[in-house]
């Protein structure tokens, strides 16, 4: 059964010391459900992305649910780490698919900054492995792409400069989003000058901490079709996980969880060259090294040719594709359960052309790819949407 995203929803990302979590939850439904013209009495399940652990509701679904009126509807909370928006729209098609509903919402929400940054740094370091590798050695998330960053250089001869342009990149289009925690625009200068995190790793390397919250709905073709004359359709999405602990990855060079979910994605869409086949991407740019790994992880550049699309301005609207037309997670925040559903909002809205001057990518062959990564590969899904229906 076809699957459609009739509406999307999303706050404005950053540090939000006014809402609490329900109230961000709310915005973003809200958004969603004016989007899809339909009321919440239309939703027949919820599924809500939250990673938690800084936030003061430890079973957050239900007081969500209860604010946004969507009682008594069924639903589950759903985590995949910082992939959890994407597990949520996974679980919500498949509501759909399995006919359970004709219309699903997923919502991702997270309030980090309830605690201090070393308390969530030390959480998601933690979302490692914590015996190996947390507790015994200490890694936080910028090490554990720090280490990913060192041996890419090593190997491939990529710089410090390089990394940089993926954040000059980002910031530039997070200066247009006006959803974007930073809209301010950057230099490599400034990327190089600012300090060190985990070497060699920088400030502007690294994607920031966030409040904020996503939201999308999707319907079964009988109903989308009823409601929207702009479908945007599931075409294909690939699932994949890998070992937690680093030690036992094949290759320090490549995502292999999101190699696999690609493959999966590519092969039900019919996809055989992803550059001639999309219009743009959404990617995980968690860390800058991230999302150069991203373009060969995805068959948009060859391996160990990720940086030169960096370092040559590729990857900009007007390049071989455009990547992170909202500013990425690096510009434009990561409220980290509701990343996966921000780049599924930035998706819809891109192909329905309705994005603002200045970072609305051409739509040409009605596709857009979302590669949404969890931890440092331990969950991967890759999303393709399009105009067409599969």
């Amino acid at each position: 059964m076809a699957v459609a995203v009739i509406g999307v929803g999303m706050t404005k990302f950053g540090r939000d010391l006014e809402h609490q979590l329900p109230e961000l939850a709310f915005k973003a439904v809200e958004d969603a459900l004016r989007d899809a013209g339909i009321s919440r009495e239309d939703v027949g399940f919820v599924a809500f992305a939250n990673v938690g652990g800084w936030s003061s509701e430890f079973f957050p679904l239900p007081i969500v649910c209860e604010y946004a009126g969507l009682n008594p509807k069924g639903g589950m909370r759903v985590e995949a780490a910082c992939a959890s928006g994407s597990a949520a729209l996974a679980i919500a098609c498949m509501a759909v698919e399995s006919g359970y509903t004709d219309i699903a919402l997923a919502i991702g929400a997270e309030r980090m900054n309830e605690l201090s940054t070393s308390a969530v740094v030390e959480l998601l370091g933690r979302g490692g492995n914590f015996f190996w590798e947390f507790e015994t050695f200490g890694l936080t998330f910028p090490a554990y792409y720090a280490l990913l960053a060192k041996a890419y250089m090593d190997e491939y001869g990529a710089s410090e400069g390089d990394l940089a342009k993926i954040a000059v990149k980002n910031h530039y289009y997070g200066s247009m989003n006006p959803k974007a925690q930073f809209q301010k625009r950057i230099t490599v200068e400034d990327v190089l000058s600012s300090r060190y995190v985990a070497w060699p790793l920088k400030l502007y390397d690294c994607s920031p901490i966030t409040d904020g919250a996503a939201a999308a709905i999707v319907a079964s073709e009988k109903v989308a079709s009823k409601l929207t004359d702009t479908p945007v359709w599931v075409k294909a999405q690939g699932i994949a996980t890998a070992p937690a602990n680093l030690t036992m990855r094949n290759d320090l060079l490549s995502i292999e969880s999101a190699v696999e979910a690609a493959g999966q994605a590519y092969r039900k869409a019919g996809i055989d060259d992803p550059v001639k086949s999309l219009d743009l991407a959404l990617v995980h740019d968690c860390f800058t090294i991230a999302e150069i790994i991203a373009y060969e992880d995805l068959g948009f550049a060859r391996k160990g040719e990720g940086y030169l699309l960096a370092r040559e301005e590729q990857t900009y609207i007007g390049g071989i594709i455009p990547v992170n037309t909202d500013g990425g997670l690096k510009a434009k925040g990561h409220p980290v359960g509701a990343s996966g559903l921000a780049m599924i909002y930035e998706a819809v809205k891109q192909l329905r052309q309705e994005i603002e001057r200045g970072r609305q990518a051409p739509i040409r062959r009605g596709q857009a790819l979302v590669h949404n990564v969890g931890g440092t590969g331990h969950f991967a899904y890759v999303t393709i949407l399009s105009l067409e229906k599969p």
